[in-house]
């Protein structure tokens, strides 16, 4: 396949990960290998051009305006991973170009005025802002517009590689050679393409620490470019800029759609989730149609992770609101599990086995984040637990299997693997205080995953939760899965911001979760919306994994169908 028919048909494939960028970049490996344009057999070769090179550079020589430089290998084959066209020649960087470091400015040598010096962020960020150079410098370090510049200390990927100055006259700062064409070989564009071009070979060369890295002068010198006729540089960069320009229209369309449909993905959430604040069961026409067109265009209007994200935190919403699964009049009211619950408690504290609980104030109704059906009541997470306290100080013992001491960091993606908990030292009379048992909920108080909670299900071993951990030890009249719904909703995350306190590391504390509102429907209820938000779970689970596999196969497209270009004929 050519490059021509591959443009004519890429808007089919331009919808996968990075598309547009990768297109760009095989645009560019094609001018450097000669092959987005066609070769002229009547163009002046290159290696007439590498004579004028020889001869320019002779005579600087013998001006004194070029040192002599030394003798270099000339370039092997194996050093251009790809055959270049006939009437193309080899040549290295440090050959073509005289290279001249900037000044080594001290920090308080920076000025508020005079002429701007050029930095590496200056080069990757137009944005960025200037220092300046208040006295003068000599002429080897002024910078105009059109001065061909090598920047060879930064950051890899970000800082190394060529540029064309165009901000006007300026002082050149270390860290960045200006380059001085010998024998206009070179067309400037084509050579800050040619350059680019071998990048990661730049970076794999450089040295220093993590961050900063530099590549010394001999090893960019010696660095080898392909050197097309000078005609033909002229054609190629005509082509690239015309198919940049393609490229730019084609961002510009995946934008515009993606606009749209994040406009259509927020307008039919706030739908549903705000469209109609009644919590009286019956027809709800905004909202059944909102959900009517959400449910049947999914795959159409999730094609991003962070659409699933919001859907999933949809979901949540309207459970917690009743908008989920309908409501049943025969269901016993909530107000009665309350009693109940609130029952539980006080035989509990009665037989010694929970501490008694402490009177609450009644909740306002305006302080309530939204109404909910008629036989729901607001209650409070301390009102439908038995208990909310800290887990147990002790240091962590891989060699220790009796008791194991669950911590944060041993909970991923609300799974533990308990073969790997470490254990701990506890005294035989704690044990019971810490023991975790079904049905617990441990909630991190602190560190970047606050407020994260796990329900406790099926422990393998005889553990005990760690300090940095709170556990919700509900009710056994509440479903302890619809408890861990309501601490993963947006209701309970927004409670919670508001809750945190710390100013370097914020944290939560046991009144503050035991303050949050928590919705509370009846039992057979609460059942209901764990069911119904299972299947939707995993609708969603069904999406991300489509997004996946469509990404891969979208990926995996592209690059067969670049290869295929990239080989055949131009």
């Amino acid at each position: 396949m050519s490059p021509g028919r591959l443009l004519q048909y890429f808007e089919q494939i331009s919808e996968g990960p990075d598309a547009v960028p990768r297109l760009r970049r095989f645009i560019l490996d094609l001018a450097v290998r000669g092959k987005l344009v066609e070769q002229d057999p009547t163009d002046e070769p290159a290696a007439e051009l590498l004579k004028r090179i020889e001869t320019e550079s002779a005579r600087l020589v013998r001006e004194g305006t070029l040192r002599s430089k030394e003798s270099q290998p000339p370039v092997t084959a194996d050093e251009i991973p790809f055959d270049v066209p006939k009437g193309w020649e080899l040549v290295r960087l440090g050959k073509a170009l005289d290279l001249i470091n900037g000044r080594a400015f001290k920090p308080g040598e920076w000025s508020n005025s005079g002429l701007p010096i050029i930095r590496i962020q200056n080069l990757n960020d137009p944005e960025a802002p200037f220092n300046y150079c208040g006295f003068s410098v000599p002429d080897k370090f002024l910078v105009k517009t059109g001065d061909f510049l090598v920047s060879w200390s930064g950051t890899p990927g970000t800082s190394f590689g060529a540029h064309i100055w165009d901000r006007g006259p300026a002082v050149l700062n270390q860290h960045i050679f200006r380059a001085v064409l010998i024998g206009d070989a070179f067309l400037p564009s084509f050579l800050k393409l040619a350059i680019n071009s071998r990048l990661l070979e730049l970076i794999d060369q450089a040295h220093g620490g993590v961050g900063l890295q530099h590549i010394t002068k001999p090893k960019l010198e010696r660095l080898p470019l392909t050197l097309p006729p000078l005609a033909e540089q002229h054609r190629t960069m005509a082509k690239v800029d015309e198919l940049m320009g393609l490229c730019d229209k084609l961002e510009a369309a995946q934008a515009k759609r993606e606009r749209r449909r994040d406009r259509l993905v927020a307008a039919t959430l706030h739908g549903l989730n705000n469209g109609d604040e009644s919590a009286e069961p019956g027809p709800r026409p905004a909202f059944e149609e909102s959900a009517h067109f959400y449910f049947n265009h999914l795959p159409g209007l999730t094609t991003r992770p962070e659409h699933i994200h919001q859907l999933r935190q949809t979901i949540l919403n309207l459970a917690l609101r009743g908008k989920l699964v309908p409501q049943d009049p025969k269901d016993e009211p909530a107000a009665e599990l309350l009693e109940r619950i609130e029952a539980e408690k006080a035989r509990l504290a009665n037989e010694e086995k929970s501490p008694r609980p402490k009177p609450m104030p009644p909740q306002n109704a305006e302080d309530l984040p939204y109404g909910v059906p008629t036989n729901w009541v607001w209650s409070r997470l301390a009102e439908v637990s038995l208990r909310i306290h800290y887990g147990f100080t002790a240091s962590a013992n891989p060699t220790l299997q009796d008791v194991r001491l669950l911590r944060i960091t041993d909970i991923q993606d609300n799974k533990v693997s308990w073969a790997s908990v470490p254990g701990c030292e506890i005294a035989g009379e704690q044990v019971d205080q810490y023991l975790l048992a079904d049905g617990d909920i441990l909630i991190a108080r602190t560190g970047g995953t606050i407020g994260k909670s796990f329900l406790v299900k099926d422990v393998p071993v005889r553990a005990v939760f760690a300090s940095y951990l709170i556990r919700v030890q509900g009710s056994r009249e509440l479903f302890d899965r619809y408890l861990k719904l309501c601490l993963e909703a947006p209701m309970y995350w927004k409670q919670l911001e508001d809750g945190a306190r710390g100013t370097g590391q914020p944290n939560v504390n046991g009144q503050t979760l035991g303050n949050m509102a928590i919705p509370l429907p009846p039992l057979a209820e609460q059942h209901r919306i764990v069911a119904k938000v299972d299947e939707l779970m995993a609708l969603c689970d069904g999406l991300g994994a489509r997004l996946t596999t469509t990404a891969t196969a979208l990926r995996q497209l592209l690059e067969a169908t670049l290869h295929e270009a990239l080989e055949g004929d131009s």
